[in-house]
Parts: structure tokens; sequence; C-alpha cells
């Protein structure tokens, strides 16, 4: 049994020991493995704080980024719409110009027309005339006193007649 039940020699030379190593441990080294943890403890609170700061300034750029982008888009809306604005304008533009040229090339196409026209009423009264003076100098140089052969001569010149 006495491997089981230790002596009392033992117990209090184990114990001392046991006192002594704790004693030291207090001294020595239980000041050193606080301060450790203390310091490991401030490092993960530090690291902590850190990825706190980096996280809220992230976000602070994301919504930056978020401002900025909302705000390319708006100015690439208002341009597309100034872009949209000048070619409809240039479009108006052209339209009335175009619109404006046609009316004045109708204009003088009928002004030339009417000046064509004139000129041909102007020939065709010059032929007529010219008709009839050739018409009664023909009658007056027959002499007739028949009334009745004059008008057929009359007639025959007529059939005569080419108009030109």
């Amino acid at each position: 049994m006495e491997l089981v039940t230790p002596g009392l020699g033992l117990i209090i030379w184990t114990s001392l020991f046991f006192l002594i190593v704790l004693f030291l441990l207090r001294k020595f080294a239980w000041k050193a493995i606080l301060d450790s943890i203390d310091e490991r403890n401030k490092s993960i609170e530090d690291a902590l704080k850190s990825a706190e700061r980096a996280r809220s300034e992230i976000a602070q750029l994301k919504n930056e980024n978020e401002a900025l982008l909302q705000e390319a888009r708006a100015e690439r809306d208002k341009i597309l719409r100034d872009a949209k604005a000048a070619a409809d304008r240039l479009i108006s533009e052209a339209q009335e110009k175009a619109a404006a040229e046609g009316q004045r090339l109708i204009q003088q196409a009928q002004e030339t027309i009417k000046n064509e026209k004139n000129a041909a009423l102007n020939e065709l009264k010059n032929q007529i005339a010219a008709l009839s003076l050739e018409l009664a100098e023909k009658v007056l140089r027959t002499k007739l006193s028949d009334r009745s052969a004059q008008e057929a001569l009359i007639q025959e010149y007529i059939k005569d007649l080419k108009v030109n």
C-alpha cells in the first residue's frame, strides 16, 4: 500500500517545492506572462479598431463612388439630351432651308414659264399679224369685185396656210 499512499515527507517536500515554484513564478514569470497577454489583447483591439476604420472608409468610398456614378449618369443623360436637341435643330434648319430653296426654285420656274408663255404669245401674235398682212396683200392684188369670189379665194388661202 505504500505505492498507493504517499508518505508524509513526500507530501511536505512536494508542497514546499510547489510553493517555491509558485512563488518564483509569481515573482519573475507571472508579470511577464500577464504583460504579454495584455499586449496581445491590446494588439487585437488595435487590429479590430483598424479593421472597423477600414470598413467605414470602404463604406464611405463606396458611397462616394455611387454618388460619382450617379453624377456621371446624369451628365451622360444631359449630354445625350443636348446632342439630340442639336440634331433636331440641325434637321429642322435643314428642312427649313430645303423648303425655302424649293419655294425659290418653284417661283423661278413659274417666272420662267410665264416669260416663255409671254414670248410664245408674242411670237404667235407676230405670226398672225404677218399672215394677216400676207392674206390682205394677196386679196388686194387680185382686186376682185365679186364677193363670192373673194370668199372662195380666202378659203383657198386658209387651206394653204401652214401654222408654224
